[in-house]
């Protein structure tokens, strides 16, 4: 979420050309004929010979290796979302069965999204009393979510009330429940799961606040906090995930990307900036290669590329239909990233790319 989004309402982009993949190294090359000895008075090729079979050497010598990158190609838009309906979508997972759930921000909504882009509205969260306002941005936001393998969703609410805000859960066919409450001038924004420990670690971008929840709900405890995360006019910790025996945290205000360690205990570790100049860096996802990223940077509609130095690159742009994305989720050989058109007020939506893997080299 960007600064400012809170106080406008709460959409359409075009699929655009895909960049070509890198050739491949170890083209097959034909076998060229060799100089064969002939008689005494056979006459030498000539120049004009000589330079056409050094073409021929040239054309079918295999490509020199590359070194390893990662584009996107084929963006595509898979749904267009109704603006005037609220469904600016915050988060998003993959779920087994192929579909996309979503979060809405400011419409209290979860949703499922189809391959045909077809939205589903799964739950509307509960409104807070009249005359609550949510920490930061007023209205009841609704963030980041996780889903199990058997299609149970925890998600983060917040309404700047003590009743409601906390992370929730709903199970296939079941209603929301909040199963962990957060103080009411908290605000929960990412969340992720530890695959091993199935604990949560939900992000406060308020507090500046790492908060660890027990698999089956209960008490949340502060479990990092400090400078690093915190706001500097407006949000702080903002995505998190949990990657190679690690907490990482975006922090919106500073543009930065944090590794936290999980220690063996369980504490957090010191945090380590990974990587800076990510301005309005909101969510981002692993890529599969080592500590390498893709952050939504929302308010310059892009999405970067960031190695394990902490260089990047943009390798998604407004043109591709980016509209201040927010959160990114990658599976296999696909990258599917949630638009919300929170400052260009144009065409919320769920944008898919091709991811290239070139490991040749």
């Amino acid at each position: 979420m960007t600064a400012g989004a809170a106080a406008r309402p709460w959409g359409e982009g075009v699929p655009a050309p895909g960049r070509r993949a890198a050739p491949r190294a170890g083209t097959p090359v034909p076998a060229l004929l060799k100089e064969r000895h002939h008689a005494p008075d056979h006459r030498p090729p000539s120049l004009r010979d000589r330079a056409r079979r050094s073409r021929l050497r040239r054309r079918h010598r295999p490509a020199p290796a590359r070194a390893a990158t990662l584009p996107l190609t084929a963006p595509a838009v898979v749904a267009h979302l109704d603006l005037a309906q609220g469904r600016q979508p915050e988060n998003l997972t993959l779920l087994p069965d192929g579909t996309t759930a979503v979060t809405f921000a400011f419409s209290r909504q979860l949703a499922t999204i189809d391959r045909r882009g077809t939205v589903r509205i799964l739950a509307t969260l509960p409104a807070p009393a009249a005359g609550a306002s949510t920490p930061a941005l007023s209205s009841p936001f609704l963030g980041g979510i996780v889903h199990t393998e058997d299609g149970t969703l925890y998600f983060a609410y917040a309404t700047g009330t003590a009743d409601l805000t906390g992370i929730w859960r709903l199970t296939p066919g079941g209603t929301p429940r909040r199963i962990a409450a957060l103080p009411a001038d908290a605000l929960p924004n990412g969340l992720a799961r530890d695959e091993r420990t199935g604990l949560l670690y939900a992000a406060d971008s308020v507090l500046g606040t790492v908060w660890r929840i027990p698999a089956d709900g209960g008490t949340a405890v502060p479990w990092a906090t400090g400078t690093a995360l915190r706001p500097n006019g407006f949000l702080g910790a903002n995505g998190i995930k949990i990657h190679d025996g690690a907490a990482w945290v975006s922090n919106l205000d500073a543009g930065t990307l944090l590794r936290i360690p999980i220690r063996p205990d369980g504490t957090a570790g010191p945090a380590r900036v990974a990587a800076t100049g990510l301005t309005g860096i909101d969510d981002f996802a692993f890529t599969g290669r080592g500590n390498q990223v893709l952050a939504a940077l929302n308010s310059s509609n892009q999405l970067a590329l960031v190695a394990e130095d902490g260089t990047r690159t943009i390798v998604l742009d407004q043109a591709d239909g980016l509209q201040n994305p927010t959160s990114v989720a990658v599976r296999g050989n696909r990258v599917w990233v949630a638009d919300a058109a929170y400052l260009t007020q144009q065409d919320p939506n769920l944008l898919t790319a091709r991811l290239v893997r070139n490991d040749r080299g």
